[in-house]
């Protein structure tokens, strides 16, 4: 059993559980904003406006420091089976080829417990 953390775009979250819900896929976690950044240096609000010709935002241009940009963070718990499946759902309704596009994380569950009736192990999971 597999922990699949995805940060995502805020604008894509939609896709991406329409996408994993056609790929039978239907149980997942979503976690409201979260923030974060990667390598870039970027304020994407300073660089659209720097991109408009707002010299507000060209004066800001690498002034700030590097900004926290707003994400999703979604959580599939899975069997090792459908890993690579939804792995490759989750890229597939994300990838853009432009940086910002996310990160995907594999992490091993070692129990799960249905709370409702008492079982444990893969059974809980969707398959």
């Amino acid at each position: 059993m597999k922990d699949i953390m995805a940060i995502i775009r805020i604008n894509k979250m939609n896709e991406t559980k329409k996408a994993l819900e056609e790929a039978g896929i239907t149980s997942m976690t979503a976690t409201g904003k979260v923030l974060g950044r990667g390598k870039g240096n970027v304020d994407y609000r300073v660089l659209s406006g720097a991109q408009e010709g707002r010299e507000e935002a060209i004066a800001q241009l690498d002034t700030n420091g590097p900004r926290l940009i707003p994400k999703r963070l979604i959580t599939v718990v899975v069997p090792d089976n459908l890993v690579q499946k939804t792995v490759d759902v989750i890229i597939k309704a994300n990838q853009t080829g432009k940086a910002g596009d996310g990160k995907i994380f594999v992490l091993p569950v070692l129990e799960s417990h249905r709370v409702r009736t008492a079982e444990s192990g893969d059974k809980v999971l969707d398959e």
